[in-house]
């Protein structure tokens, strides 16, 4: 199955997507039970879609990452059709997407760079911490 074959209210869904967003948890409460949910953002070759993820999905999925829905369902909030495993489907990660690495930006270039890095770790490595403390007020002031 397709992202772009999915309908509102269709059940026994099955899709591979990609994770490429994903929100901020929330808590909830209902029925005297905590909960958190957040909404993803998932697409295949077909589309995009929301994706809902609950609890321990949460912190298992990733931006990146290739997951499997197996006996999903569709649901539609404020017009937007939204992907979720529901009550009884399950989440499967088929392939953990790469971290992202954070960007630096330097005035010199690569090599420069690297050099620069190797010499701050050799000096830190070298570094005796048994003096007295700094007063932080010295570089505050």
């Amino acid at each position: 199955m397709e992202v772009k074959d999915l309908q509102p209210k269709q059940g026994k869904v099955e899709v591979v997507v990609e994770v490429f967003e994903k929100g901020d948890a929330r808590e909830f409460e209902k029925f005297g039970k905590k909960g958190r949910v957040c909404s993803a953002k998932a697409r295949d070759n077909s589309g995009e879609i929301i994706l809902s993820l609950w609890n321990e999905q949460i912190d298992q999925v990733n931006p990146g990452d290739k997951i499997k829905i197996t006996n999903g369902y569709v649901s539609e909030f404020q017009g937007e059709k939204q992907l979720t495993t529901g009550k009884f489907g399950k989440l499967e990660i088929l392939e953990k997407g790469k971290a992202e690495q954070p960007t630096v930006f330097t005035n010199i270039s690569p090599e420069e760079f690297k050099d620069e890095m190797k010499k701050l770790s050799e000096d830190e490595s070298e570094e005796d911490f048994s003096e007295e403390p700094v007063d932080d007020e010295e570089y505050i002031g």
